[in-house]
């Protein structure tokens, strides 16, 4: 098992780019819808780097793919698009700013190849075709599946001859705040977890005092902005809503009880906290 950490995320990078030029290469060139052609290069690039999990045994080579991926999705979108350089850039600005904040939180988390993040352990932790179908379905393929419905708004913005308007402003503006929101949300806790005082406490204070998962509710509200920013096209139907709205549910209903029942384990004060804080949204203390 490789332990290094410069050797593990120089050996993902790698895989990374090899996954994504195949990925590509492999397009068959009679497709002719964009986003078709866009799912296929995103799903083919998927296969490859579980593979690469399989090769390795460790599906956090996977970890990185959720905020990579879209960069060179959106780049391709921009080169074939026909419009402004500034309308492009109100897209692209914010999401390389995510994908930057979150890449490196797993550069600086991420320990190598000899570890591996506990909620793959306990989807895996089975019979060993459940595990694989886990492994495969539940690790990779649905997360991109989520990816890439919450990033097909913006297809509407540049396959159509669309001029910056406010709301275009508006909604680059709402993913710049859910970005920082996540950014503050993750250096807080950082922050608390490096002072050694603080093992095995409970993390309830700044943004934390009022939600129990301040990152995710800027990272959910940061798909919310790719939608409105489609939107602000004014050629996207309104029921592309579903997009955001798939992103709240993963985090909802399996992110955040994921992590809560891991903290209930961990953390003896945590049942209180969790009994007076709100899940998601930034909402006052019961108590």
């Amino acid at each position: 098992m490789i332990k290094d950490k410069g050797i593990s995320q120089l050996i993902c990078i790698s895989i990374y780019i090899v996954s994504f030029y195949l990925a590509y290469v492999l397009l068959p060139e009679s497709i002719n819808f964009i986003w078709l052609k866009i799912t296929i290069w995103h799903l083919n690039a998927t296969i490859f780097i579980y593979l690469g999990s399989v090769l390795l045994k460790n599906s956090s080579l996977y970890d990185p793919f959720w905020s990579v991926a879209p960069v060179p999705i959106v780049i391709y979108l921009s080169i074939q698009s026909e419009n402004s350089i500034l309308l492009k850039m109100l897209i692209i600005f914010p999401i390389l700013l995510w994908s930057t904040r979150l890449t490196r939180n797993w550069v600086i988390s991420w320990e190598g190849f000899h570890h591996e993040d506990f909620r793959y352990i306990d989807l895996k932790n089975t019979n060993k075709y459940k595990a694989e179908f886990n492994n495969f379905f539940g690790i990779h393929l649905f997360p991109t599946f989520i990816v890439n419905i919450c990033l097909y708004p913006l297809v509407y913005v540049f396959i159509n001859d669309v001029d910056v308007n406010v709301y275009l402003y508006i909604s680059s503006i709402i993913t710049l705040i859910a970005v920082i929101l996540e950014t503050v949300a993750d250096e807080q806790m950082r922050k608390f977890r490096s002072d050694p005082r603080n093992k095995g406490k409970t993390m309830k204070y700044k943004l934390w005092r009022y939600s129990r998962h301040p990152n995710y509710l800027g990272e959910v509200g940061f798909w919310f902005g790719i939608y409105f920013m489609g939107i602000s096209s004014g050629f996207a139907p309104l029921w592309l809503i579903v997009c955001p709205l798939a992103m709240l549910l993963l985090f909802v209903l399996v992110s955040c009880p994921m992590m809560d029942e891991r903290s209930l384990m961990n953390r003896p004060n945590y049942k209180e906290y969790m009994d007076n804080t709100s899940q998601l949204m930034l909402l006052p203390p019961k108590n």
